[in-house]
């Protein structure tokens, strides 16, 4: 994965104003950004998955301009072939495991049917071990089961890079060790770039090839591990 980010944003709540001002580039398939929470790191992944826009700058995936002021570029979210995982997981309630790993492959907001799946679907169940629970409910699940759920909804529209908010903080700490290991022996297997956010110097060590540190709004320093 190589991607580019230069991108400015300013961010008002009351009295109170935030400046995002982010440059960083690498080539690495696992990128961590790390910092204490409030550094913006969040604000900056949802202007890189396009759920926030940014006031000015540069946004490139791969050779593929997905955010650029001054050319007009503004790709959808949609269409930025890049999977979410949020950091509470945003399943949808009301909706079983298969129809919400099922979602992922919808093109408007119309519901999966309750049984039935596509073979992406099938293949997702199979690879979480996520058969057994595929007709209840995300409350009906423990922490681990829905952080499977929740990626496999990501990774089921086949994106060209996966990207992660504090995909660990919803958990306690010994399955947070359990779930870390998942996730580095799936990333490894699948071979898909990875860019993850944390405040958990853990996960900078698990998942850092490529580490940035982040503090007010900028990126203020960066290392590789290994």
């Amino acid at each position: 994965m190589t991607i580019r980010v230069d991108i400015r944003k300013a961010l008002r709540a009351g009295p109170r104003s935030f400046q995002l001002d982010a440059q960083f580039e690498s080539a690495s398939k696992r990128v961590v950004i790390y910092g204490a929470s409030g550094a913006g790191k969040s604000q900056m992944l949802k202007a890189i998955a396009g759920l926030s826009r940014p006031d000015g700058g540069v946004i490139e995936l791969d050779g593929r301009k997905l955010f650029d002021s001054s050319a007009g570029i503004d790709v959808p979210a949609r269409k930025r072939r890049v999977g979410y995982l949020f950091q509470d997981y945003a399943l949808f309630p009301h909706l079983n495991v298969r129809q919400n790993i099922g979602f992922g492959l919808q093109r408007g907001w119309f519901n999966p049917a309750p049984s039935g799946e596509a073979e992406a679907v099938r293949y997702w169940l199979d690879a979480f071990g996520l058969g057994e629970v595929a007709h209840q409910r995300p409350l009906e699940l423990s922490g681990g089961q829905r952080q499977r759920v929740a990626l496999a909804r990501a990774l089921v529209a086949e994106p060209a890079a996966l990207l992660l908010d504090e995909p660990f903080a919803a958990l306690d700490p010994a399955l947070r060790v359990r779930m870390r290991a998942e996730l580095d022996a799936l990333q490894r297997r699948l071979d898909i770039p990875m860019l993850m956010i944390t405040h958990d110097p853990d996960d900078a060590a698990t998942f850092g090839g490529h580490v940035l540190t982040m503090a007010g709004g900028r990126v203020a320093g960066e290392g590789r591990n290994g």
